[in-house]
């Protein structure tokens, strides 16, 4: 079955790598709307937490990941081999700034070699991490082609940034409208497609360096 029938049918695997306050409330998005999802964090004891049904982020509320605990559609794992599994990898990965001022891209570099270790024909791949104009194209996409297989054609790449608003208790990863943008067009519809299910806007830029330049115009 290709990529796109998956979506569209709800039985694309969304993987979410970084269950921090992006991460996490996403995966939950994504789990309410009916798809099989798989967290990966290198934080054994979020894990252990998560696998318990239990959440380090309170403002979730306690029953957040109770519910999706004893479900055969929540996974959680430090195992990145086990990122094949996913027909969809989003990157949730810290950039914090350094003194400079400058995003401290390492998480995500390292991140994108880690999908490349584990990318396989049929993935959509998108990096939801804030950061400059130039990001994805640059500096995931260079190790992912790496391996071989060409984006557009092997596998898709997107950027969507995060908009979470933990401050806020009248929003949520649902309701905030998302804009998405492809390496491609055809990697832009496919991660458009796929937020669909779990998101009520999703609005689509023309390129990845269009959603990257949005995210960054917001946060200044």
């Amino acid at each position: 079955m290709s990529l796109q029938s998956k979506i569209e049918d709800g039985s694309a695997k969304v993987a979410v790598i970084g269950l921090g306050y992006v991460g996490l409330p996403l995966m939950g998005a994504f789990w309410d709307a009916g798809l099989p999802v798989i967290g990966f964090d290198v934080d054994a004891r979020k894990i252990e937490m998560l696998e318990g049904g239990q959440t380090y982020l309170k403002h979730l509320g306690e029953d957040f990941v109770a519910r999706m605990a004893d479900s055969p559609r929540f996974e959680v794992s430090v195992d990145f081999d086990r990122l094949g599994e996913a027909d969809a990898v989003l990157i949730c990965v810290p950039t914090p700034l350094g003194e400079h001022q400058d995003p401290d891209l390492s998480y995500v570099q390292n991140t994108a070699e880690t999908v490349a270790g584990a990318l396989r024909p049929g993935q959509l791949v998108v990096l939801e991490s804030t950061t400059y104009p130039g990001t994805t194209r640059q500096v995931v996409l260079p190790p992912l082609e790496a391996t071989g297989l060409q984006c557009g054609s092997d596998f898709f790449l997107a950027y969507s940034p995060e908009r979470e608003d933990p401050g806020r208790s009248d929003a949520s990863t649902r309701t905030i409208p998302k804009l998405v943008g492809g390496i491609d067009a055809t990697g832009g519809e496919l991660a458009a497609s796929l937020y669909r299910h779990a998101i009520q806007q999703v609005v689509v830029v023309s390129s990845a360096e269009v959603a990257e330049a949005a995210k960054l115009l917001e946060n200044i």
